[in-house]
């Protein structure tokens, strides 16, 4: 999938205001519209310039792409990387559907400004954003001090953003991709109408030991190859602090042991399983590649065996 640079699709400047942004829209619309369009491309070019403009005429959405953008350049190898919009709020309903970058970029519905902020009964659209915690606040639950940024256009129309800081309960048993509600923190009502709410959609941090996957948490332990070739009791971390596990005799690299109830809690609590991951020691002294000779002449063991080569 390659980078799309929106600016350069409308011909626009990156320092654009939203009038300029529209007014550039307008007029590659009506050159590209396949109904009156003689240009032979005239299709696509039409798709590409409503799919730049639906990103940078949306505040929400064009201040996130400009903090990804600027490091990637127009037909470059791109994946969107982790969590790239952590800390943006939005509001809206559904996105249309575009490219595969764009889906990649605002396929959860991450889209604005093409729905009124009020509803029929004058209450306020709801808002939305993504924030990271650590595996470990899973565990416990935590209260934590988040600070979402905001965009909006200022009176010159530039896009800005602001800052707002919300104190907010993780609770316990809370999973990746889990929606806490903090009710009243969306749009302003109209007309006396209640306030929308906002939907933090939790997210864990990528972590240097830990993955998560639903409730269930997975760990790489590295062993010795005779810990697995004889068994043996090693410590194991956990995100409750150390256990010891009993690895059997004849393990094999990869192979998995299950922790029941040590994931992450809740109704029916998730399990941890344990990968084995063998080290081999270093043949970094004549001892060592002694050792390493000696098993070589009196083991009878070829790891290629089964290749038939």
């Amino acid at each position: 999938m390659q980078f799309k640079d929106y600016y350069k699709t409308l011909g626009v400047d990156k320092n654009a205001t939203q009038d300029e942004i529209k007014k550039a829209y307008r007029r590659l619309a009506r050159k590209y519209h396949p109904d009156v369009s003689k240009e032979t491309d005239a299709e696509e070019q039409f798709k590409a310039v409503g799919e730049a403009y639906e990103v940078l005429k949306d505040p929400e959405k064009r201040a996130a792409y400009d903090q990804l953008g600027s490091q990637w350049q127009a037909g470059q190898e791109f994946r969107p990387p982790p969590d790239w919009d952590a800390g943006f709020e939005f509001s809206g309903g559904e996105a249309s559907a575009f490219s595969d970058f764009f889906e990649s970029l605002f396929g959860r519905g991450q889209s604005g400004g093409s729905r009124s902020a009020y509803g029929f009964d004058g209450r306020g659209s709801d808002h939305h954003a993504k924030v990271l915690i650590d595996l470990e606040d899973a565990y416990a639950g935590t209260a934590r001090q988040i600070t979402l940024q905001a965009p909006y256009v200022d009176e010159s129309g530039h896009i800005r953003t602001r800052e707002r800081t919300l104190n907010v309960r993780v609770p316990k048993g809370v999973i990746s991709g889990q929606h806490i509600r903090l009710a009243g923190q969306g749009d302003p009502g109209a007309g006396g109408g209640r306030a929308g709410d906002l939907y933090l959609e939790v997210q864990f941090r990528t972590h240097k030991l830990y993955r998560a996957e639903g409730r269930d948490v997975y760990v790489d332990v590295p062993v010795a190859p005779w810990e697995l070739a004889l068994g043996s009791k090693i410590r194991v971390p956990t995100p409750e602090g150390r256990v010891v596990v009993a690895v059997p005799p004849s393990s094999r690299q990869g192979d998995k042991l299950r922790l029941a109830g040590r994931g992450i809690p809740g109704k029916k609590r998730g399990d941890l399983f344990v990968t084995l991951r063998v080290v081999l020691p270093p043949a970094d002294s004549e001892k060592a590649r002694h050792m390493y000779e000696q098993m070589k002449q009196e083991m009878d063991f070829d790891p290629r065996q089964n290749l038939g080569v």
